[in-house]
C-alpha cells in the first residue's frame, strides 16, 4: 500500500475480528472519520503550544520540544505499526498526534516569521484537497484501481528514497542539485511531491472502506492515525511548496 501504516497485513492478521452475531462492533467510516478529527484537535493543542512558543521568545525550548516531538513521532509511528493491535490504540495513537503537533507547531512558525500568512494558506490548501480528494473518490471520478495503486505505491516511495539520499548527502554538505531550491525544476518537484500525497488519501479512502465491517471498532483509531500520517505529510508539502514560491518574490 503506498501509505505503509495501511498495510493489509494489519487486518488481515487480526485475531478480534467482530463476529456474525454482532457482540463485538465493527470499524465504520464514521466512526474513524470521527476519530480523526479528535487526533487533528489533539495535533492542534500542542502545535499551538510551541508556536506560542517561538512567537513569544522561547526560540530554544521550541527547538527541544521540536526534537523531541519529531523523534517522539517517529518512534511512536513505528510502535503504532508494528505493535499487536488492541483497545491501546486509542491511546498511542493520540500520543502519536500530540508528538507531531510539538513539531509541526514549531516549523509552522518559523515558516511564518518568514512568510507571513503561509500557514494559513497551507492549512487552506490541505483542507481544500482532502475535501477534493474525498469528492472526487466518493463520486467515483477518480476510480480506485490495481494499477493506480501501484503507481502511487512506486511514487510514494520513489520520494521517499529521494529525501533519503538527501539526508544522507546532508552529512557531507551536500544536496541534491535543484528539487529543494526554489528555481523552476525545485517548485515542480514539490507540486508533484504533493500531487503524489494528495492520491495516497484516495488510496487511505478505498482501504478504510474496504475493511469497514470486517475489523473490530477499535481499529478506526488505526484508520484515523493511518489518514492523519497522510494529512501532516501533505500540509509539510505544501507549506514547502509555497515558501518556495513566495521566496521568488
Amino acid at each position: 500500500m503506498p501509505n505503509p501504516t495501511l498495510r493489509e497485513e494489519v487486518f488481515n492478521n487480526l485475531d478480534n475480528r467482530p463476529d456474525s452475531l454482532g457482540i463485538e462492533k465493527s470499524m465504520t467510516e464514521t466512526g474513524t472519520l470521527l476519530k480523526t478529527l479528535v487526533l487533528g484537535a489533539l495535533l492542534t493543542l500542542s502545535a499551538f503550544y510551541t508556536w506560542y512558543l517561538v512567537g513569544s521568545g522561547f526560540a530554544d525550548k521550541a527547538n527541544l520540544l521540536m526534537g523531541t516531538g519529531a523523534i517522539g513521532g517517529f518512534i511512536t509511528v513505528l510502535v503504532v505499526c508494528f505493535a499487536p493491535k488492541n483497545k491501546f490504540l486509542a491511546l498511542t495513537t493520540s500520543i502519536y498526534a500530540l508528538f507531531e503537533g510539538l513539531f509541526l507547531g514549531g516549523i509552522s512558525a518559523m515558516f511564518n516569521a518568514a512568510y507571513p500568512g503561509i500557514v494559513t494558506q497551507a492549512m487552506i490548501g490541505t483542507m481544500l484537497t482532502i475535501f477534493g480528494m474525498y469528492i472526487a473518490y466518493s463520486t467515483k471520478l477518480i476510480r480506485m484501481t490495481d494499477t493506480f495503486r501501484k503507481t502511487i505505491f512506486i511514487a510514494t516511495f520513489a520520494v521517499a528514497g529521494i529525501y533519503i539520499l538527501q539526508w544522507i548527502l546532508s552529512f557531507f554538505h551536500a544536496s541534491i542539485p535543484q528539487i529543494f531550491s526554489n528555481s523552476p525544476i525545485g517548485i515542480g518537484f514539490s507540486v508533484i511531491v504533493c500531487a503524489i500525497a494528495a492520491f495516497n488519501l484516495i488510496v487511505d479512502f478505498d482501504f478504510i472502506e474496504r475493511f469497514k465491517g470486517q475489523a473490530p471498532d477499535y481499529m478506526e483509531w488505526y484508520g484515523a492515525f493511518s489518514l492523519m500520517v497522510t494529512i501532516v505529510w501533505l500540509y509539510i508539502e505544501i507549506l514547502k511548496l509555497l515558501a518556495k514560491l513566495n521566496s521568488r518574490r
